[in-house]
């Protein structure tokens, strides 16, 4: 594994907070070249530490009042295959993200809607006639922040990783 600087902390931070900077842009913000921040950005994607880039979409601004977490138990383990239960759960437009976790539930969902009764009709009509769909717990979100992570809390790696 690669050492990284504290200018590739900074740059991984900046970045995650908002992925459309330029290398120009960052380099300026962070008195480096142009040229020198582009080849630090691309060895991060080729040591796969920036694995892509994405757009934060504002659910509410689109007319998704509801985020739901549900976890998800299957039924009938062997009966129905994980992929059969995947392939229907993430057809539906509502369920942003499927995770497969281990724990009491097998699968964690992040669904939106447009209210509590729209979700209650994606629930009825769409999630729980999915393959093998047995328990399932509702938590609704409240509120959100985003915070930069674990490892990009510090400007560098802790004196314990040296």
């Amino acid at each position: 594994m690669r050492a990284w600087d504290n200018i590739d902390y900074e740059i991984l931070r900046e970045l995650s907070m908002d992925a459309s900077k330029s290398a120009g842009g960052l380099g300026r913000q962070l008195g480096l070249s142009q040229p020198a921040t582009w080849r630090r950005i691309n060895r991060l994607k080729e040591a796969g530490v920036l694995a892509g880039r994405r757009i934060d979409l504002d659910a509410e601004a689109l007319g998704f009042g509801v985020t739901v977490f549900l976890g998800i138990k299957l039924a009938t383990k062997g009966r129905v295959s994980l992929e059969d239960f995947e392939r229907a759960v993430t057809a539906i437009p509502e369920v942003q993200t499927v995770q497969h976790v281990l724990g009491l539930y097998d699968y964690r969902l992040r669904v939106v809607a447009k209210d509590i009764s729209d979700f209650e009709r994606v629930l009825r009509r769409r999630i729980m006639g999915l393959p093998g769909v047995g328990d399932v717990e509702a938590n609704v979100l409240l509120s959100e922040e985003r915070l930069a992570g674990p490892c990009l809390l510090y400007t560098s790696p802790s004196p314990r990783d040296s």
